[in-house]
């Protein structure tokens, strides 16, 4: 007898390798999964210009970026449809500044709206990079000042988005982690207090998912190496001056440097993949 369903991911069309530069953008999830690749050594750049929560700052905050060198792979996580536009431009902003609510007018992306402003954050990354691989994902976190119906409706407006985004881009991956939450996890206990966001095991669960989704069997590999060395480095020592502490931070620091020698080989300067890393 099964007591809980499983979202089933499809497979994608590529795989992120070893220490592979990422580029994430979007709401707070996003920097929570950010957090984790950067903690697994990958070159993660996370929300460069600030966090944005819907389709238009992100598109906004792709468009700043991209006088940069752009990764291979790039998330983007969308939080929800509102946006605020400023009273004396119309323009929408991406953050208020802690000024007068007065100055801005709420308004509700439509799903076309949304998927509009997305294909063409797509577009901006594949004429910066022919080969750009997108994941796009609607974030877990309930948003209690809509109101829990608006909230819900506000989801069901990215999810529709993102829908449309897949079917239009055959370089976008949808990564189902409002799904994961809402049906596999689907219970208060994997909420932090406030009931709104996913607790840190939520978020270790959904990382285990994508890792399992995207990962190549290298990738897996180098995980499965870093993870002693990144326990063995997290050790809080009685007396950190000790000689047999320092001795052993330093044998542990020459395990780091030579997993991360091993397995950078595999990428140039600019973040290709070059032959026989793989």
């Amino acid at each position: 007898m099964q007591f809980r369903t499983t979202v089933d991911i499809g497979k994608p069309s590529f795989l992120i390798e070893p220490l592979e530069p990422l580029l994430f953008v979007g709401s707070c999830f996003a920097e929570s999964i950010g957090r984790r690749f950067a903690h697994a050594h990958f070159p993660a750049v996370v929300n460069p210009h600030g966090v944005m929560y819907n389709p238009a700052s992100v598109l906004h905050s792709v468009e700043r970026f991209l006088d940069r060198q752009c990764p291979r792979i790039v998330f983007l996580t969308l939080g929800t449809n509102h946006v605020y536009r400023l009273r004396e431009t119309w323009e929408i902003v991406d953050n208020c500044g802690k000024r007068p609510q007065t100055l801005f007018v709420e308004e509700e992306l439509s799903a076309e709206q949304c998927a509009h402003c997305l294909c063409r954050a797509v577009h901006a990354l594949r004429c910066k990079r022919g080969d750009v691989q997108v994941v796009v994902t609607v974030s877990p976190i309930r948003y209690a000042k809509y109101g829990f119906h608006g909230s819900q409706l506000s989801k069901a407006t990215l999810l529709l988005a993102t829908d449309m985004l897949v079917r239009q881009c055959d370089n976008v991956t949808y990564f189902p982690a409002y799904e994961i939450v809402t049906d596999e996890l689907r219970d208060y206990r994997f909420y932090q207090p406030d009931m709104t966001h996913p607790s840190e095991q939520a978020v270790d669960y959904i990382w285990e998912r994508l890792a399992d989704t995207f990962f190549s069997p290298r990738t897996m590999q180098f995980i499965d190496e870093w993870r002693p060395i990144c326990q063995a480095l997290g050790h809080r020592p009685l007396n950190p001056d000790s000689k047999e502490y320092l001795a052993f931070l330093a044998v542990t620091l020459k395990k780091e440097r030579d997993l991360l020698e091993r397995y950078g080989r595999g990428f140039s300067p600019n973040g290709k993949v070059q032959a026989g890393g793989r």
